[in-house]
């Protein structure tokens, strides 16, 4: 009898996780699943690229997982019954169905969170998808020169998608609104190559301007201040994927997945949680933000805690921490703050055109991380204690190992 593991979500934290553990475990004794509504990898970091008209390169997990073992479920996640250990699904060619677990890592990630501002839903665009990217892009092409284009968030993802869209298009009239000051959370270096950019790029930044409400061709701030706005980019953070909720499991009020130092469910330990889904705590006894910085080691951390609890191994104890912030400033400039462990900002930035390379490596390592998730580790399969294998109480598979 296999141990069934399901992975849900093959964004970088699913399709890492469930690499990780195929190289980890033997294939005889474990079922690797890995279900995605999409059949290829999509590179979110890059999304803001997407919009204003790159192409990036195709990922297909059928080469990506090939003669690894994972097999691949072309499928919607519908719902999770985390006390009958069952997901249901529909699958690519609209037919229900239903998998059973006995470990399940939950990697659905999260989507663009509209805040409940007025007119965001029905007016503004998003590039926390793939499809909200398409759609931008679609809308950008069709502007004339001189219209306006906000975008709203000051972020990184903000400060990425104004300087993308103003370098791409140096025609239209870029602004972006920020709720407090620009890049205020950047050391003085960073904070002072951040204007200096979006000055070269002629983007106007409206300073202390929570945006209220989204119409057709404007946004409105907190003060009554109306900005034109052909198109409205909406980038004020991410809200996780619901379904979490409305299962058993201990979450927090955004719906995150409560879980320990091994990535592992406090209220369900068959269940695992990475990335966005997770609330994971790193350096400091702070909440990891929703990140591809914070969702990578959180994979390593499930995938090697579920491999060491199976084979009765050592489980991993990797402080989780941040090193630095890579923000492309357009194709030619990028800022690289480097931070405390917890994420604080220092003195030390890393500004210009090597910035601008460093991120670009950074995003490619990521993408190729993803079909290599052991690099520099052992990838000598190990064994399943046997047990183990053959039961789907987690607490009699912990007792074994």
């Amino acid at each position: 009898m296999q141990h069934r593991i399901i992975v849900l979500g093959a964004g970088y934290t699913g399709a890492i996780a469930a690499g990780r553990l195929a190289r980890r475990l033997h294939r005889d004794d474990v079922a690797i699943t890995l279900v995605n509504a999409e059949p290829d990898f999509v590179e979110r970091v890059r999304m803001h690229q997407v919009a204003v008209g790159q192409d990036l390169r195709p990922r297909p997990f059928s080469e990506m997982f090939a003669d690894t073992g994972v097999e691949l479920r072309l499928a919607k996640v519908t719902a999770v019954d985390v006390d009958r250990r069952t997901v249901a699904v529909i699958d690519s060619d609209g037919r229900a169905g239903e998998l059973a677990y006995d470990t399940l890592v939950y990697a659905l990630g999260s989507g663009w969170n509209d805040q409940g501002v007025p007119g965001t839903a029905e007016h503004a665009y998003e590039i926390a998808s793939r499809a909200g990217a398409l759609r931008l892009r679609e809308r950008l092409a069709g502007l004339d020169a001189g219209q306006p284009v906000v975008v709203v968030g000051g972020g990184l993802t903000g400060l990425e998608a104004a300087a993308e869209i103003a370098e791409a298009r140096p025609d239209l009239a870029v602004a972006l609104a920020t709720r407090g000051r620009l890049g205020d959370w950047l050391s003085d270096k960073g904070r002072g190559h951040l204007h200096k950019v979006f000055g070269r790029l002629g983007i106007t930044v409206h300073e202390h301007a929570a945006v209220t409400g989204v119409e057709a061709d404007r946004v409105v701030t907190a003060d009554g201040t109306a900005v034109p706005a052909a198109v409205t980019v909406w980038t004020t953070g991410f809200a996780v994927h619901p379904i979490a909720r409305a299962t058993t499991l201990e979450v927090t009020g955004t719906g995150q997945i409560v879980v320990d130092g091994t990535m592992r469910s406090v209220s369900h330990p068959d269940v695992y949680a990475i990335g966005d889904a997770a609330m994971a705590m790193g350096a400091g006894d702070k909440p990891l933000r929703m990140s591809c910085a914070s969702g990578v080691p959180t994979a390593w951390q499930a995938a090697d805690a579920i491999a060491a609890r199976l084979t009765g191994g050592k489980l991993p104890n990797v402080p989780l921490r941040y090193f630095n912030q890579c923000i492309s400033l357009g194709r030619r400039q990028g800022l690289i703050q480097y931070v405390t462990a917890d994420d604080r900002a220092v003195s030390v930035a890393l500004t210009g055109r090597i910035a601008a390379v460093y991120k670009e490596l950074v995003c490619k390592g990521a993408a190729w991380g993803v079909a290599h998730p052991v690099v520099g580790l052992p990838t000598r399969r190990r064994r399943v204690v046997q047990q183990a294998a053959r039961t789907t109480d987690p607490a009699a598979v912990k007792a074994s190992a």
